[in-house]
């Protein structure tokens, strides 16, 4: 897929199309295919907004390639310890902020609902999501995902991939 050759509405389409697949995948608890969602160098950041904003680097999650997205899933399948939970992203109000033929800029917000499986549902995190969007291999993978989140409380279990 050659970005310069799609209109803008079928640029915004192929964006939500990639955005609701990598929800997809963690919703369904299928964390092995989720680094395949980011290029060789991709960069995965979950950034509070006070830090964003003020360019501190302190991130909550920070991988730096896909090599480390698919150490982080085989930790969470073999190292981590924690409670089984369901989670259902709601991701909405996709823009695409630039382009430029080879890459996109966009924008959309996030939340996430949690459910422990012994406990009620709650809202787990909500922020934006901050994609550079890349064609490699004729479909859409992220350069670079900054997951900023609204609060300045971190969550007490930030286990999967926002």
């Amino acid at each position: 897929m050659k970005l310069s050759s799609l209109s803008d509405r079928d640029l915004r389409l192929e964006i939500e199309s990639l955005l609701t697949d990598y929800a997809y995948v963690l919703d369904e608890g299928e964390i092995e295919k989720w680094p395949a969602f980011f290029t060789e160098q991709g960069l995965y950041k979950i950034v509070s907004r006070e830090n964003f904003e003020k360019k501190l680097p302190l991130a909550l999650w920070l991988s730096e390639s896909r090599a480390m997205c698919e150490d982080r899933v085989t930790a969470l399948r073999q190292a981590s310890v924690y409670s089984p939970r369901v989670l259902r992203h709601l991701v909405t109000n996709v823009k695409i902020l630039s382009h430029d033929g080879e890459r996109v800029r966009a924008q959309s917000n996030f939340a996430i609902l949690q459910t422990l499986l012994d406990g009620e549902t709650h809202l787990f995190i909500s922020g934006k999501y901050l994609d550079t969007i890349v064609s490699e291999g004729g479909k859409l993978v992220f350069e670079e995902k900054i997951c900023v989140y609204d609060t300045l409380r971190i969550p007490n279990s930030v286990v999967w991939p926002v």
